[in-house]
């Protein structure tokens, strides 16, 4: 079953561009154009991972990572900041919200499916820990 990933972007041609590309990867790409469109959608769904921007309308990337990180059925969702935000105290702030990376725009599209899988694959392998296998 391929991995499913929500993508999060206010920038629709990103969206449009790394949601094709990501499914040429053979991923499930769920999307959402701001944080309140995410949080809905995660009231419907659990992506394997998600892809998000900080600066966006309605609510931010960090608010959303704040209330994943409260949310004890979600907190366990690997978060792909992806963002223009590149400041050090930018990066500083999403480490400690609990990012599981950290990856400033612009971009390489083959960087970023390395990056998804690197995450995907480490989740693999704590699950597998965790049950012993």
């Amino acid at each position: 079953m391929a991995k499913r990933i929500l993508l999060v972007d206010d920038e629709r041609d990103l969206v449009f561009y790394t949601k094709l590309f990501l499914e040429e990867q053979g991923y499930e790409v769920l999307t959402a154009y701001d944080g309140a469109q995410a949080l809905e959608v995660l009231e419907e769904e659990r992506p394997d991972l998600i892809i998000l921007d900080v600066v966006m309308p309605r609510v931010s990337g960090w608010d959303v990572m704040r209330e994943l990180r409260e949310d004890p059925e979600k907190a366990d969702i690997p978060i792909l900041m992806l963002t223009a935000r590149a400041e050090d105290a930018d990066k500083a702030r999403g480490w400690e919200l609990g990012v599981t990376w950290y990856q400033t725009k612009p971009f390489e599209l083959d960087e970023l499916a390395m990056i998804v899988e690197r995450i995907l694959a480490s989740v693999e392998d704590q699950d597998s820990d965790q049950f012993g296998s």
